[in-house]
């Protein structure tokens, strides 16, 4: 069944809010925030596992780093246009809209833990190629794979941020499910060389999303989010990076 693997995806990720709002009421205030800054460390090392993965090779024994203009212009640009285009007040604004919408409006972190939550659980290769692969041939495993992933960090956000983080299961329904309808024209873009661009600047974005778990709001990361794009289309680019 077509689409089932973004089905399975937001399934584990109310999943894992329910989990989470659950264990969260365990936990004291300064418990509370200090598994947010645990769970921040946390995502700082998967994205820096990622960045590395993409900038660093063996060459001839040696270990070398590469693709910094690729990071520095993508991200420079993406973020202009991410600004101009006004994408985190956006994503800002539709929290707002559920907050109020699902009664959850004395909540003064859920739009916080909505914005945080769905760029966490949005940003990277396993959404898209995952997706593709279930819109082209049926094949969830990989979003079966991210399932898991997304389920385990969800609790572990929403017991510390509340339960906006259950509600990104709204982006992802939208972004997975879009991506899984248009597979077929959007699978002949993502080459290898694409794919590799794409993760690298995805975990950079990561990055700042951990950022401000550990030290509160510093980076509008949602602004950042064109970086992604022109990521992919730098892979057609006739100059090396």
């Amino acid at each position: 069944m077509i689409g089932l693997g973004t089905l399975i995806n937001c399934g584990a990720i109310i999943g894992g809010g329910l989990s989470g709002s659950l264990i969260g009421k365990l936990f004291r205030k300064e418990q509370q925030d200090a598994l947010t800054k645990a769970c921040g460390i946390s995502v700082l090392f998967i994205a820096i596992s990622g960045a590395m993965q993409g900038m660093l090779h063996i060459d001839g024994g040696t270990l070398v780093s590469g693709k910094s203009m690729l990071v520095v212009l993508c991200l420079a640009l993406g973020t202009v246009i991410g600004e101009l285009i006004g994408i985190e007040k956006g994503f800002e604004s539709f929290g707002e809209w559920l907050k109020q919408k699902t009664g959850n409006s004395g909540d003064a972190q859920f739009v916080n833990a909505f914005v945080t939550a769905s760029l966490t659980v949005c940003i990277g290769a396993m959404a898209i190629v995952g997706a593709i692969q279930d819109g082209v041939s049926g094949d969830y495993s990989t979003l079966a794979v991210k399932s898991v992933l997304d389920f385990i960090i969800v609790a572990v956000m929403t017991s510390s941020l509340g339960k906006g983080c259950a509600f990104s299961a709204i982006p992802i329904l939208l972004f997975e499910g879009g991506i899984t309808l248009l597979a077929r024209l959007i699978a002949p873009l993502m080459t290898e060389t694409a794919t590799a661009y794409l993760s690298l600047v995805g975990s950079i974005l990561i990055f700042c999303v951990g950022l401000n778990l550990v030290w509160g709001k510093m980076i509008r990361a949602a602004n950042m989010l064109p970086a992604v794009l022109l990521a992919v289309l730098a892979a057609y680019l006739p100059a090396a990076f």
